[in-house]
């Protein structure tokens, strides 16, 4: 009963970032690899903080956005800010 549990738990805790990753397409990736690489060598930009802020960033524009991530992120900084703080890079 214990097994079926933490299963069950596991997959609810796995559902979301699935669900995310049938919805992320190629042009999503190429723009989210980039943004990644933008920001390498920022202060407390570790991989992981870098990776989910770009992620978070990439689900804020809207799908016929042709600017990069770094390029959209200046003239947003509501959005820049709300993902620093999902990412942990503040």
């Amino acid at each position: 009963m214990k097994r079926l549990a933490l299963a069950a738990l596991l997959a609810a805790c796995l559902a979301p970032t699935a669900s995310f990753a049938q919805k992320m397409n190629a042009d999503d990736l190429k723009w989210i690899n980039q943004c990644i690489s933008d920001n390498r060598g920022e202060p407390g930009a570790t991989p992981a903080i870098a990776r989910a802020y770009c992620m978070c960033m990439n689900e804020k524009m809207s799908d016929n956005e042709t600017r990069s991530i770094t390029q959209w992120e200046k003239s947003h900084p509501a959005a820049r800010k709300a993902c620093e703080k999902v990412a942990g890079w503040e």
